[in-house]
């Protein structure tokens, strides 16, 4: 059975005014026809996708790309200046925790009126008030102005109302990140309870792990237009490398180094320049094919080409292996690996073996140099002279492959008792 969408957006652009000056007394207002001058703003530009009841979209982009504009758009907040939004059922939307909470009323007070704000009858409210309270962990400040109240006990209240909520379709705008830890486990397990109970979630999160872990796809925005959608591991992917192809400043720091910085130069070693590097060549199973990228687990090779210019003895070659941070992710050389190369001259290559990636998901930068076995003699040294792609296509997190699998003696659904033989 196919299930109907619960959220269509179709065509949905909006745009905003920006107005770089103000006139605030009459005389200017009269000077100007009480015409303001302003700008174009497209927030939004012919957005299109569809949810589907029961499954979870995750929205991905920098700041500023018109996540919380299309979300606002979906709850109704904002019109759309174009286009249109269809949602079957009741909505809910987290988009501010706490929006409504006023500072001179009791928590109890502000439970009544944030939940009210969200649709909620007084009935329906007293119902559930304990739960509220219990799920916030406030029961001996429930009664205390929440002027009083910390910051984390502020965005607990007003998650733990927003959660008590029944909604068809939640939207929520980057609020699993609220309070201490064991609270970001307890919020993660109501939204893993709406998934159970078969409700539509819309997420937007600048964390990769919680699309990833949470989300059934995902689309990436980028300057109020969609760049990618597709499986929550397509899109993280996507996303960071559109992030490197449009030159993102965090990302550009990160990848390129900076050939003008003397402190970068000084810590440069001085080359020899007996053996050169010429090439860094990445191969993969799907070499030569249409995917870009490696899957965990997946066999790697690094083949570098080099130019000898005059006859060496004992070179090393060495490989270091960065994630987006400028961490070390990995580092090895010929030596560390039992392979001493003797003599080289002319041109050839190297090529080093990984039979199975450990790594989950990222991009990740390749330094690759030559040196003398002995005395300290660096050849050459390429700064991240390559790049190369993980993709992780299910739902584990993190950044290494551990390769875990479940057993159990108890009966699984689908699968026959340990020594029991399955009927039919």
């Amino acid at each position: 059975m196919v299930s109907l969408p619960a959220v269509r957006v179709e065509g949905v652009s909006k745009h905003f005014r920006l107005y770089h000056d103000k006139y605030t007394s009459l005389k200017e207002r009269a000077l100007h026809l009480g015409k303001v001058p302003y700008e174009e703003f497209w927030a939004l530009s012919n957005i299109d996708c569809e949810i589907a009841e029961g499954r979870t979209l995750g929205v991905l982009g920098r700041n500023g790309s018109g996540k919380s504009t299309l979300l606002k758009c979906i709850a109704g907040i904002l019109k759309p200046s174009s286009g249109r939004v269809v949602v079957r059922g009741q909505l809910a939307a987290m988009l501010e925790l706490g929006a409504g909470f006023h500072p001179e009323l009791s928590g109890r007070d502000n439970v009544f009126l944030n939940a009210s704000l969200l649709g909620m009858g007084r009935k329906e409210i007293e119902r559930r008030f304990d739960d509220i309270v219990a799920f916030a962990e406030l029961e001996t400040f429930i009664d205390n102005q929440v002027k009083y109240y910390s910051s984390g006990m502020y965005t607990r209240l007003g998650f733990a109302v927003a959660v008590n909520v029944d909604p068809d379709v939640l939207l929520i705008d980057e609020v699993l990140a609220v309070g201490d830890e064991p609270f970001q486990r307890k919020c993660l397990a109501r939204v893993k309870e709406f998934q159970e109970d078969g409700r539509t979630i819309v997420l937007v999160s600048h964390s990769a792990d919680s699309i990833r872990q949470i989300c059934d796809s995902a689309i990436v925005l980028d300057q109020g237009k969609m760049v990618a959608e597709g499986t929550p591991g397509e899109a993280i992917r996507a996303f960071r490398q559109h992030l490197i192809e449009t030159g993102d400043e965090i990302h550009a720091n990160l990848l390129v180094p900076d050939e003008d910085s003397s402190a970068a130069a000084a810590k440069r070693p001085a080359l020899d320049q007996s053996v050169t590097i010429e090439s860094v060549v990445f191969e993969h199973a799907d070499d030569g094919g249409t995917r870009p990228y490696l899957l965990p687990g997946e066999a790697m090779t690094v083949r570098i080409g080099y130019l000898v210019k005059h006859p060496v003895t004992d070179p090393v070659f060495t490989l270091e292996i960065h994630d987006v941070e400028g961490s070390l992710v990995y580092g090895a050389d010929t030596d560390a690996l039992g392979e001493p190369l003797g003599y080289l001259s002319g041109k050839g290559y190297l090529a080093l073996l990984c039979e199975s990636v450990p790594l989950l998901d990222g991009t990740y930068d390749v330094a690759v140099g030559v040196r003398a076995r002995t005395g300290g003699k660096i050849y050459d040294w390429k700064e991240q002279v390559a790049q190369f792609q993980v993709m992780n296509p299910d739902r584990t997190r993190g950044s290494v492959a551990m390769g875990f699998r479940v057993e159990t003696d108890a009966p699984l659904p689908g699968r026959a008792r340990a020594g029991q033989r399955a009927s039919g």
